[in-house]
């Protein structure tokens, strides 16, 4: 699970007493955080999976004496199967994981290669629900030596939701430690001008490959609760941010650049305008020829593969869209990498 980039790596022991204890010191660790991804497809590794995600506070604002019975009586009696067979559409067979894991993984293999001129540095990877869990991969690190230790969510623009539920169970591990590394937080790159760069790059590849040309692109976030932009979140403003940058890196006319929000959950209104009644519509005005995008997903999952590429697909081309693409995340691409590295080098400066 570890990647180092170099095992050579020694610290000094010479000023040890000789009955010291052989303790690792002198590393530096990197954990990647993402999301998560059930372990199985069948009903009872999603019901583990959605309970867990489900019962998070950060996720699921609703009064725990509101929330529980429509969770545990109707929610997680009826989801699992549905969701089950979504997964299975997209399902990593060979490794017998969700591409969620596959890609984060190698995001951490390669960002590890990129850093071997700092053979102290170790990364490593987690997922905020299901496993690897982020204590057993903090356990790992400290073990291996590491006396510092970023902590990089893999949002680039900042949720509750998302980052900062990644950073509570971060401080909940760390709560049990007798001994704590020191820690930092990367923050959102929402901004960033590697972010920025790079996504346009992949998007003018991605549509360099196409046999047309988009009337429209859609650039597409996941969905919030608008309470939760009310109660402060900044999570609207940096996608809004995100989209305005990346249309004018790419020169894209504003008239032909969508922003909007996707996977609505529940009863309660979310940011607009919707993903899937943008697309609906744009079919129904006589738009032909379309393209979607997701900014906000540093690696595909079941939200960009299931629901972009397959559901939002099927709406176009069934309201009267003639061409379709998905244009995929930047995943751990040469471009995606150097966004991580970017931030991941920027972070650890002084430490390295």
């Amino acid at each position: 699970m570890l990647t180092k980039a170099d095992n050579g790596f020694e610290p000094d022991r010479s000023h040890w007493p000789k009955d010291h204890p052989d303790v690792s010191h002198g590393r530096v660790g990197v954990l990647l955080l993402n999301l998560g991804t059930p372990d199985g497809t069948g009903y009872w590794a999603m019901r583990r999976y959605l309970k867990e995600f489900l019962s998070d506070r950060r996720v699921i604002e609703e009064p725990r004496w509101k929330w529980w019975p429509i969770l545990n009586l109707i929610i997680l009696t009826v989801r699992p199967g549905r969701k089950g067979k979504d997964y299975a559409t997209i399902w990593n067979d060979e490794k017998d994981e969700g591409p969620l894991k596959t890609i984060t993984r190698s995001q951490a293999e390669k960002l590890s290669k990129r850093l071997s001129d700092a053979p102290h540095v170790i990364v490593d990877w987690a997922m905020r629900y299901a496993n690897p869990s982020t204590e057993s991969r903090l356990d790992a690190l400290f073990a291996a030596g590491c006396e510092r230790i970023l902590l990089v969510p893999l949002y680039p623009q900042y949720a509750a939701a998302t980052s900062a539920t990644a950073c509570d169970q971060a401080f909940r591990a760390l709560m049990k430690m007798r001994w704590q590394p020191a820690v930092r937080v990367a923050p959102a790159y929402h901004d960033d001008p590697t972010y920025i760069d790079r996504l346009a790059r992949s998007m003018k590849a991605s549509l360099a490959k196409l046999d047309f040309e988009p009337e429209r692109i859609v650039a597409t976030f996941h969905g919030m609760p608008v309470k939760y932009f009310e109660q402060g979140d900044p999570y609207h403003c940096q996608c809004q941010k995100t989209s305005r940058l990346l249309r004018e890196a790419l020169g894209w006319p504003e008239d032909r650049w969508l922003t909007t929000f996707q996977s609505r959950f529940g009863n309660d209104p979310w940011l607009e305008p919707y993903t899937d009644k943008t697309v609906e519509r744009l079919a129904a005005e006589g738009i032909k020829r379309l393209a979607l995008v997701a900014p906000g997903f540093s690696a595909d999952c079941l939200e960009t593969l299931e629901e972009l590429d397959g559901e939002n697909r099927h709406i176009f081309e069934g309201g009267g869209g003639e061409k379709f693409a998905y244009l995929p995340a930047l995943n751990d691409s040469d471009d995606g990498v150097d966004v991580i590295e970017a931030v991941v080098r920027r972070e650890i400066s002084g430490w390295v």
